[in-house]
């Protein structure tokens, strides 16, 4: 389970440090940071796929992500007895920084810093970031004598069986993350398996509902244990539930936010549809004729009841188009599914927020963000409950 997640530099997180538990909601007013942290947590992800520096360009490259703001803010800044301003001089390098770390002896931390380039003449890719240091390390905190793997620049090392430093003879491409790039069961074994946990994490964004969506269309099926972030392979999902997952459970579910209704799944030339019984209609409907909030919420229900559970489940305003009666049952979903993967929810609704606060039994950790001078801060947490950090250095 990770136990921390931190950022540097990302937009309005310039130095956040976030105590995460089983299930961590992450709320705050429009505008505090918190898709901000959605995307860090998805960039964080891309390392394990070597994409993170198309992500960035995705998002309009290096200097369009990081924070804008200067270096330090002085106390006289804080109390508004000095205008915001920068220094002339840089203290340190310009970097955006992510990582996260679990909290016990078996558990493991990554950290990974991508800065501006170094120019080189006769390219046309000067402006792509590059990856500049990363490490892997054993337990809660970046040490040295816990430091199982490392990373400055294009030069590889790890650890042998006697702790000694050994350099790996392939130097690594600057816009590719050593996760995605060395794969060594037996030199390093600790780096892929941080490497299948990076993987494994799921996210879930926003489904698609209206006229058009392909979750409303018939589909060619095959078993299916993770719905798509489309949600078109909704029918053989529900389908692999039913058959190799907790159908009683699905069952529940849809009738926790439907009281009566029913959804089954029908094949007629190999093409799986979803349908939906409810008390008073003579015939089921199909996925086509559902409202938007009804064919969201058995979409949630398909996916956070699935039959393979990822380490991580992260998922950003779930409550979005759903009608407030239908959040107290969602978050008791929201609940269910915690109990099998660790869950991070990003959401600003009320009811959901309090409907998950209810929850019993669980590791809940609330995070409130709010934002000062531009930069996103945790209001609710206390000094003292700031987890430590250390970074990776140059």
């Amino acid at each position: 389970m990770l136990r921390t997640l931190a950022i540097a530099n990302y937009r309005s997180l310039r130095h956040l440090l976030v105590p995460l538990g089983a299930l961590t909601l992450i709320t705050g007013p429009n505008g505090s940071g918190k898709s901000s942290v959605y995307r860090a947590l998805r960039l964080l992800a891309d390392t394990a796929h070597s994409s993170v520096v198309r992500s960035l360009a995705r998002e309009g490259g290096l200097p369009s992500v990081l924070w804008a703001g200067p270096e330090r803010f002085s106390g006289a800044m804080r109390r508004g007895e000095q205008e915001v301003q920068g220094s002339h001089r840089r203290n340190e390098p310009v970097h955006l920084r992510l990582g996260f770390a679990g909290d016990g002896p078996a558990d493991f931390g990554y950290a990974i810093d991508i800065g501006l380039p170094v120019p080189v003449p006769r390219t046309l890719f000067s402006q792509d970031p590059e990856i500049k240091v990363e490490a892997v390390w054993n337990g809660p905190l970046l040490r040295p004598a816990a430091t199982l793997a490392r990373r400055r620049n294009a030069l590889l090392e790890t650890r042998d069986e006697q702790g000694r430093w050994r350099a790996v003879e392939r130097l690594l491409p600057a816009w590719a993350s050593m996760l995605a790039e060395f794969v060594d069961p037996r030199s390093a074994p600790e780096m892929l398996e941080v490497r299948e946990q990076v993987r494994a994490w799921r996210f879930y964004d926003h489904f698609r509902s209206d006229a058009e969506a392909l979750a409303r269309s018939p589909q060619i099926g095959t078993r299916t244990p993770v719905l798509g972030h489309d949600g078109a392979d909704f029918a053989a999902a529900v389908q692999t539930i039913r058959e190799v997952g907790d159908a009683e459970a699905f069952d529940t579910a849809v009738d926790d936010a439907f009281p009566g209704a029913r959804v089954e799944v029908r094949v007629q030339e190999g093409q799986f549809e979803v349908l939906m019984r409810q008390p008073g209609l003579l015939r089921p409907l199909r996925a086509a004729e559902l409202s938007d909030g009804t064919l969201r919420y058995l979409l949630w229900i398909a996916a956070l009841l699935t039959p393979r559970p990822p380490p991580l489940l992260v998922l950003n305003e779930p409550e979005a188009s759903l009608h407030p009666d239908l959040l107290p049952a969602l978050g008791r979903l929201v609940a269910q599914a915690a109990r099998a993967s660790q869950v991070v929810v990003v959401s600003h609704s009320t009811r959901l927020v309090a409907a998950l606060e209810d929850v019993q039994g669980l590791d809940l950790r609330a995070i409130v963000l709010e934002k000062e001078l531009g930069e996103t801060r945790i209001a609710n947490l206390a000094d003292e409950d700031v987890p430590a950090w250390n970074w990776p250095a140059r």
